[in-house]
């Protein structure tokens, strides 16, 4: 599912991979929402190799694991979600 503010681009450069049961992913999610900041919603269950890209990328099979613009951030870090969003320009 891709999540679109209508003045984003067409190609959001934000990845959050995640899944429907995890309270953490939602809460990612809403504040990349709240934020206007489009992103590409990977459901790691309905996909197995949307976990395996989580996992090439973290390391880890935790999630959320989100992608802003190449730096990964796993679990539902503001600081550092802001920080990134920051450094692409995104928000």
């Amino acid at each position: 599912m891709v999540c679109y503010n209508k003045n984003m681009s067409d190609s959001p450069k934000v990845i959050v991979y995640s899944a429907t049961w995890c309270a953490f992913c939602h809460a990612a999610k809403d504040y990349l929402d709240k934020k206007n900041v489009a992103y590409d919603d990977r459901d790691v269950e309905s996909k197995p190799e949307y976990m395996q890209q989580a996992l090439d990328k973290s390391g880890q099979t935790g999630i959320p694991v989100l992608d802003i613009g190449g730096d990964i951030i796993i679990g539902f870090d503001r600081p550092k979600i802001d920080a990134a969003l920051a450094a692409h320009k995104l928000a």
